[in-house]
This record gives structure tokens, sequence and C-alpha cells, in this order.
């Protein structure tokens, strides 16, 4: 039974996480705005983040040493996750996927930089692959709309950008001010503060409030913002579990949400790949598992 467990939040993790793009596409199907999604998605995240937690020590949040960081990165998770949702609209759910997932290689970096970690051929090798395959998945030929055909290229590539600084900027946190005992309200923290830098964004745009009005914004939002909270919690569960390796856990996680929604996008939303990006796709996964072995 432990071992049935220990699988299960495997499988959640790579769903949960799966599940964020495709409801993105959702989003954009039933013409659902974005920003009041995703701000009823922080609203959810945020609130099962301090629930599992059990507190929200409020003083000692505004008090702690990490509150700066918490700022950058909760005002870097919001921006993202419109830009994972424009993107997953433009580019198709296939393409940004890879793009968020091959990101990886950029706080790698900063950790061999900063922090003298461990670093061998394999690492060097499959960092420069990860490069290689986010440049092939992107690639759109240009056609008569080139506008768009750029947009759908700048996106992902943004959104690898983006999330490699911020996972960088997670590691600089965790090495100077976060450690296992606040780990978990500070995640619950940014989430939150993603969440006031959501409403500002609406305040501000005082039109899209009547989105608010809408059933399906907030079957969406909720939707989100509950496996939002499930593809990090799920992944946390797995790796307590101890069934595999921190590092493994994560490649086989990470490969799995690619292939999954790789699956989703072209038979459910009919997402058109080119060679280019179908090989560009399975090179992402042979350096996912490259980058496994490197780190173990």
């Amino acid at each position: 039974m432990p071992l049935f467990f220990d699988m299960l939040w495997l499988i959640l993790s790579i769903l949960s996480a799966t599940a964020i793009y495709v409801i993105f596409k959702f989003v954009d199907q039933y013409k659902t705005p974005l920003i009041n999604v995703i701000v009823i998605n922080y609203i959810v995240a945020a609130t099962l983040g301090f629930i599992i937690n059990g507190s929200f020590p409020i003083n000692d949040i505004v008090q702690s040493e990490w509150i700066f960081p918490a700022l950058i990165i909760g005002f870097f998770f919001i921006v993202l996750f419109f830009v994972v949702g424009v993107s997953s609209q433009k580019a198709g759910i296939s393409i940004t996927t890879v793009a968020s997932k091959m990101s990886v290689v950029i706080p790698m970096v900063f950790a061999i930089i900063a922090y003298n970690e461990n670093v061998n051929g394999l690492k060097i090798f499959a960092i420069a692959l990860a490069v290689l395959a986010v440049a092939m998945s992107v690639y759109v030929k240009p056609e008569k709309d080139r506008k768009s055909g750029f947009i759908a290229m700048l996106l992902p590539l943004a959104l690898f950008i983006g999330m490699g600084v911020n996972n960088s900027l997670l590691i600089f946190s965790k090495e100077n001010y976060v450690n296992s005992q606040v780990s978990s309200i500070f995640t619950s923290t940014c989430f939150g503060i993603s969440l006031i830098f959501g409403v500002l964004i609406v305040l501000f745009r005082p039109a899209s409030l009547k989105g608010f009005a809408k059933g399906r914004t907030w079957f969406f939002g909720l939707t989100l913002g509950a496996v939002n909270f499930g593809a990090v919690y799920f992944i946390f569960l797995a790796m307590n579990s101890g069934l595999l390796a921190n590092s493994v856990t994560y490649g086989v996680v990470d490969v799995g949400i690619v292939l999954v929604t790789v699956l989703i996008g072209t038979l459910f939303f009919r997402e058109k790949l080119s060679k280019l990006n179908i090989s560009g796709i399975i090179l992402s996964v042979i350096t996912i598992i490259l980058l496994t072995i490197a780190d173990m």
C-alpha cells in the first residue's frame, strides 16, 4: 500500500501540472478573462497553502529577512503565470510546456557559478542540448502573418528566460534565507503576494472587474488554483516518500508533464507541430533524462 501512494503522488503531480496548461486552453476557447482567472487562482493557492501550514503569522512574515525576495518572486509568479496562459493560447501547450521545463538549465548554471555546485561533462552537454531543444521547439516558419508567428516564438522564449531567472531567485532565497522550517510559509507568502499584485492590476483596470460576475471565470479560477497548488504539493509528497532520489523524481515528473501535455495538445486541441518542433520536443525529453542522470 505505501508503494501505491508513492506512485500516486508522482502521477498526481504530473496530472496537476499538465492540467494548468489545459485549463489555459479552455479559458481561451470560452473567451474567459485571463487576469480574473489568475487572481482567483491565487486566492485558492494562497488559502490552501496557509491551511496546510496551519497558520498565518503575519507579524513573522512582515518582519522576516526573506520578505523582500518573496515580494520579487511573488511578482514574477503572477507575471509568468500570465505569460504561460497567453503562450498556451498563442503558441500551444506543447511548446509552452517544453519552454517552461527547459528553463531549469538557467538556475543550474546560476547554482554552478554562484554556489560551486557539482558540474561534469554530461551536465554541460545536457545544458547545451536544452538550449538547442528550446530553439527547435519554439521555431515557427514565417508565413503571411509574420506578427503572429513572431509572438508565438517570443512568448515561449520569454517564459524560458523568466522562469529560469525566477527559479534562480528561489535558489538564492533557499541558500540565504529559507530553511525547511519556513519553506511552506515562504511558498504560501509568495502565492499571497502574487494575489495582491493581481488584485492591484484588476483595480487599475476597472473594466476587468465585470469578469468576476461570470460563473465560468470562477469555475476556471477555482480549478486552476487547486491544480496549481497541487502541482507543488504533490511533488513535495513524492520527494518526501523516498521512492526515488529528488533529482530523479523531478526528472520523472518533468518527462511525464512534457509527454502528457504534447499528447493532449495534438490529440484534443489539434495543435500543429512541424518536424523541427517535434524533434525539439523529443530532444527536450532526452535532455531532462540526461540532466537527471548528471545530477544523481
